[in-house]
């Protein structure tokens, strides 16, 4: 499983909106394509929505994006992390 954070944004529609039950269905439909959520927050500022989530593969995260743009109106922008250590283990014969 690889981590990936998803920013999100509101619609001014997706914001008339909101309610716990578009979030539980948000979260079905990423355990559909093969994801499962570690956290989310609300966000002040640029960003409405940050998602940290866990999938098997780039592509399903991409379809996920993309469907929970279809069923919610909040655009995502998703983006690759790994940890720390890793990242020191990937660079350190530079």
């Amino acid at each position: 499983m690889s981590t990936f954070f998803m920013f999100g944004k509101y619609s001014q529609e997706a914001l008339k909106k909101i309610n716990a039950r578009r979030t539980k269905k948000a979260i079905e439909t990423i355990e559909k394509f093969g994801g499962k959520i570690v956290s989310m927050y609300a966000l002040l500022g640029e960003h409405d929505l940050v998602l940290i989530v866990d999938f098997p593969k780039t592509e399903e995260v991409m379809k996920a994006s993309v469907a929970l743009n279809q069923l919610t109106g909040i655009s995502f922008t998703t983006l690759p992390a790994i940890s720390v250590e890793s990242f020191d283990k990937i660079v350190e014969n530079l």
